[in-house]
Parts: C-alpha cells; sequence; structure tokens
C-alpha cells in the first residue's frame, strides 16, 4: 500500500472547490476574527486569483494522493516565479490535507516527501508554507520534516467597549 501521487483533474477540482473555499473561511474567522461573509468572500477571491485556470493554471503542482484505489488527500503547491528564465526559487504549499478518515496514518508526511521529489527535480530550492499558529499538530509535522520559522505574525483581539 504505497502512496502516490497524481496530477489533478477539472472534476477532481471542481469536487474539492467548495470545501476548500468554506475551510479556508472559518479559519479566518476562527484565527483572524473576520465576519463569516468577509472571510468567505475573501477565501474566494484567493481561489480565484491562486488558480485562475483551475486545474491547468501555470506555475501551479495539484496532486491527489492516492493509496491504492482509494483518494487519501490532496496538496496545491505554487510556483511564483515559474515563467522566469530563472525559474521558481521558493515553491509554496498552498493547501495540503488527508480526508478525515486517512488522517494519522503518515499520509501528509508522505504527500510532502513526493512533492519535495518532484520540485528538487524542476531544481526548485526552497519549500515555504504557511500555517496557523494554533495548528499544533501540523506545526509538528512540518518540524519534523526539516521546515523551520522564517517569519512569524501575532495578532490580538481588542474589546471594542475597552
Amino acid at each position: 500500500m504505497e502512496l502516490t501521487l497524481t496530477p489533478m483533474t477539472e472534476q477532481e477540482l471542481a469536487r474539492l472547490w467548495e470545501p476548500l473555499e468554506v475551510g479556508y473561511a472559518e479559519d479566518l474567522v476562527a484565527h483572524r476574527g473576520m465576519t463569516p461573509e468577509a472571510a468567505r468572500e475573501r477565501s474566494a477571491q484567493q481561489l480565484r486569483e491562486g488558480l485562475p485556470a483551475g486545474a491547468a493554471t501555470e506555475g501551479v503542482l495539484l496532486r491527489v494522493a492516492r493509496v491504492d484505489d482509494t483518494e487519501v488527500g490532496w496538496i496545491w503547491v505554487s510556483l511564483p516565479g515559474a515563467s522566469d528564465a530563472a525559474g521558481p526559487t521558493r515553491a509554496w504549499i498552498q493547501n495540503i490535507e488527508v480526508h478525515p478518515t486517512h488522517r494519522g496514518r503518515g499520509h501528509a508526511r508522505r504527500m510532502i516527501q513526493l512533492i519535495e521529489a518532484e520540485l528538487a527535480g524542476l531544481g526548485v530550492p526552497e519549500l515555504g508554507l504557511n500555517v496557523f499558529g494554533t495548528n499544533t499538530v501540523a506545526i509538528g509535522l512540518y518540524r519534523s520534516l526539516g521546515f523551520e520559522v522564517t517569519a512569524q505574525q501575532m495578532a490580538k483581539r481588542i474589546d471594542p467597549t475597552g
């Protein structure tokens, strides 16, 4: 039972689009204090900007993770500067998701390892990501894979009543 990554089809992306949009909006509400309406609008806008041509967007790797014939998750990596003569210097994990019934089995780790190998083959020397500070499980995974903190944002909610 080996995990593999295959290019995502337009149909697969269409199926995942709404849950991704809703999930990111929920994170923006929970972690950035946005209203649900503003968060949903921002989430939709960022998806449209990040994937203007859907699964065929240039400079994007959309991969579905499968174990045998079972889809267990997916990963979206952007390659800023892919059209430049020098190529991208850093790829970004925009989203990685393991479906809930398949979590806790090392699939996210293997997905990242496989995408790293693909990026190495493309000559991309660095992989970055953003993670919400409260996502301690993901932070632990990323640290165990050699990711290091390169920037940090902090916020504090202010009570408008004083």
